[in-house]
């Protein structure tokens, strides 16, 4: 008898090791080919690791520095990747065996044909529980389970490169404002002094009443320039506190220094190396793939279902004639097939497939976004440098222009009027040439977000280490 249940119980576990999927791995495609260089042009070499770097700013190293070591949105995707790692160990604990201890003790006094039944019984067991897997339903849901986990970390990765775009575009942000501000507030001092000239020259009889109202438009427009520069900069000021994760202080810009002189453009390498540099994309594929494992778990459950039982215990029982004591040992092999439920395990796998099409679909979009992404930052930073080239010309062309009319107001060939109105231009490009270099600081950014990398592993471990434990 015994070797009989040996027997039996062996060929059930060869069946849970042997498994049988029911579903074939899909193979997921971009959906794309991609071209063998990016359309806009770019010079060949390796992604940016830590860009930042580039721009040569050792206060913005300190504060990007600070950032990733604090900053809430990474703490958030870090929780939500403990999240992940959890499920993945609850979907892994069900393809191992349970065992569960049981115990139970009563007294009683309950009548029978032999008078009054007096006394106590006791029962305590250990059962064991074990699902052959046959249809690798379970391995397919662990599989599931790894795969969301991998995806979230590559989450965490995404918020580190988004966070360290949008740090150092605050960053710059208050440095092109504060620039711009004290080019403003000078600007405003000297359209007083010609709104204050032109209406001397108007009691004068020199000009008439529209060259005042001209003078009083351009003073208003500069006070309003002024005043936007001064929000730009305290909205800036916020902006970095909260990356950082302070209240919101618009004194954070004191940290701030001038622009940086423009670094050349990263390389953004082939477009078939993009796919494995982003970690969105990374996400999105691995999420198609979990997609497609909780398909065939779907599916799986439509098949058969086999289940090991063992139970043993020790137990004692009361009665009139007297007690019955003793261990006892149960092994039972349990098969259960699904005849009808409604639809409901079909219409399971007819959910998980359309899942699945709704993450390929995603991971898709996902792909040609990047693409788009990096096209565009490369076009725009080809035009930002013409713009910037454009503007630094017209600054040294006002610049010029004013230091003649201020040679000729000392030599007495012209008033003062004339090279107060030349160096309110040459100031008003010089504010000019601040917002093109800062737009081209931008769109360095921008493509350094674009082209992704792999440096962002090291701050997320290293910040996952330094979080503290629960209590």
């Amino acid at each position: 008898m015994k070797r009989r249940i040996v027997r039996h119980a062996a060929v059930w576990i060869a069946l849970a090791a042997w498994g049988c999927s029911v579903h074939r791995p899909a193979v997921v495609t971009p959906g794309v080919t991609p071209p063998p260089r990016f359309l806009e042009g770019s010079a060949a070499g390796p992604a940016p690791g830590r860009w930042w770097k580039a721009l040569g700013d050792p206060c913005l190293d300190s504060l990007m520095e600070e950032a990733l070591a604090g900053n809430l949105e990474i703490g958030e995707a870090l929780a939500r990747l403990a999240r992940a790692d959890a499920l993945f160990r609850e979907a892994r604990a069900a393809r191992l065996p349970s065992l569960d201890v049981s115990g139970q003790w009563s007294r009683e006094d309950t009548p029978s044909f032999f008078g009054n039944n007096t006394g106590q019984s006791y029962l305590l067991s250990a059962a064991a529980r074990f699902e052959v897997d046959a249809w690798r339903g379970l391995a397919s849901a662990a599989r599931a389970a790894a795969l969301e986990r991998a995806a979230a970390r590559e989450d965490v990765d995404t918020v580190i490169l988004g966070l360290s775009a949008r740090l150092a575009d605050a960053y710059y942000l208050a440095a092109a404002a504060r620039e711009r501000l004290a080019l403003a507030g000078e600007r405003r001092r000297v359209l007083s002094r010609i709104l204050e000239g032109t209406e001397e020259r108007y009691r004068r009889g020199l000009v008439g009443a529209d060259a005042v109202q001209a003078a009083r438009r351009r003073l208003a427009a500069a006070r309003a320039a002024e005043a936007q520069e001064r929000q730009d900069l305290a909205l800036a000021g916020h902006a970095l506190s909260v990356l950082l994760g302070r209240y919101p202080d618009p004194g954070t810009v004191r940290e701030v220094r001038r622009l940086p002189s423009i670094p050349r453009a990263f390389p953004a390498g082939l477009p078939s190396e993009l796919l494995s540099r982003r970690p969105d994309v990374r996400a999105a594929l691995l999420r198609v793939r979990a997609a497609d494992a909780r398909v065939a778990a779907a599916l799986a459950e439509r098949f058969p279902s086999f289940n090991l039982l063992a139970d043993t215990g020790k137990e004692s029982l009361a009665f009139s004639t007297g007690d019955i004591k003793g261990r006892y040992w149960k092994l039972l092999a349990q098969a259960a097939l699904p005849l009808a439920d409604g639809g409901r395990r079909r219409a399971a796998a007819d959910r998980a497939r359309a899942e699945f099409d709704a993450a390929l679909a995603a991971y898709r979009k996902v792909v040609l976004d990047a693409f788009q992404e990096v096209e565009d930052a490369l076009a725009r930073n080809r035009a930002a440098e013409e713009r910037l080239a454009r503007a630094e010309e017209a600054a040294s062309a006002a610049g010029r222009a004013w230091e003649l009319a201020r040679s000729e107001y000392r030599a007495g060939v012209s008033d003062f009027l004339a090279q107060a109105t030349a160096r309110e231009a040459w100031l008003a490009a010089r504010s000019d040439a601040v917002a093109a270099r800062r737009a081209l600081v931008t769109e360095r950014i921008t493509l350094a977000r674009a082209l992704g990398g792999k440096w962002m592993a090291a701050y997320a471990e290293a910040h996952a280490a330094a979080a503290p434990e629960e209590p």
